[in-house]
């Protein structure tokens, strides 16, 4: 994990997650803490180290792998934690991750483990969007729903930390088909990124770009794709279930999986893009036969 300087406030630690961090006067503010708490441990070495503050943690959104660490740094450190609303909640009640992703029953004990449920953690402020005031740090919080329900990325100091409104090439590369939970408001999230003006941006998972929009457009031609094999996918079957749709998503792109926490995660994301071609009226669903089918309109 390595510190980057971008400007003269906004920096961030670059890793599998990114953590970003701002200092303004006697303000540390760490935003996001990776997994858990042998990554943020790393983090917070270095800022002792060079004598840096840390007063102040956001948290994007309610995904382990970007909060797992914030019961530690909260209980060690007497951090003032911040979190979009909604976001905030799942993360005080982290159980409804497996919950959702195993559609409303009980999650199965090989689901409760780190990757999809991080451990609770106490939000001092849940906050909407538009301008926040974190400690002596001007910032704006601009939501990017669709990998998460209300996530929300900062711009400081004209720097924007995205978490995971876009992905780098790496990522969608290693994964081939993103977990998001609708297309639709995923896609708002894209173009909404591209009517930004800053110095660049930090994603959740790649690497600063100051001309990260040539990957933000990258995204939107490969999520097109995806989005056109699904349809000719259901018009040349004509009527898909939803099992089917999964299973034979997954073996286009090459998915592979025998864990059940994986293939829930697979299974949200090819059914975010059914969702996002049901909200624009191409496909319609059914029940039949106690199961459900995707077709055309």
């Amino acid at each position: 994990m390595e510190f980057r300087k971008l400007t003269e406030h906004a920096n961030y630690f670059d890793g599998v997650v990114n953590i970003g961090y701002v200092q303004s006067g006697d303000t540390g503010l760490l935003i996001d803490t990776g997994i858990d708490d042998s990554t943020v441990k790393k983090a917070v070495r270095y800022l002792r180290e060079n004598e840096l503050p840390l007063t102040h943690l956001f948290l994007t959104h309610a995904h382990a792998d970007h909060y797992g660490g914030a019961a530690f740094l909260r209980k060690k450190y007497g951090v003032i934690t911040i979190a979009p609303k909604f976001e905030a909640a799942i993360m005080e009640n982290p159980v409804i991750e497996p919950l959702y992703l195993s559609s409303g029953n009980d999650p199965l004990p090989e689901m409760r483990n780190k990757f999809l449920e991080g451990p609770r953690v106490k939000i001092d402020r849940a906050v909407e969007e538009g301008p926040v005031r974190i400690g002596e740090v001007e910032a704006e919080m601009i939501t990017f729903p669709g990998h998460s329900y209300n996530q929300g990325g900062l711009v400081i100091d004209n720097i924007l930390f995205a978490a995971d409104s876009y992905f780098g090439p790496e990522y969608i590369h290693k994964h081939k088909i993103p977990y998001i939970t609708d297309s639709s408001f995923h896609e708002a999230s894209l173009y909404k990124l591209l009517d930004l003006t800053v110095l660049g941006a930090v994603p959740g998972h790649g690497v600063f770009e100051q001309d990260f929009k040539k990957t933000v457009r990258a995204n939107l031609d490969y999520y097109e794709k995806l989005t056109e094999y699904m349809k000719e996918w259901i018009r040349e079957h004509g009527e898909v279930s939803h099992e089917e749709l999964v299973a034979g998503m997954c073996r286009a792109y090459g998915v592979e999986t025998q864990h059940v926490s994986a293939w829930l995660l697979y299974r949200t994301a090819v059914t975010a893009f059914a969702n996002g071609l049901m909200r624009n009226g191409e496909v319609t669903f059914f029940i039949k036969e106690s199961r459900l089918f995707f077709s055309l309109k």
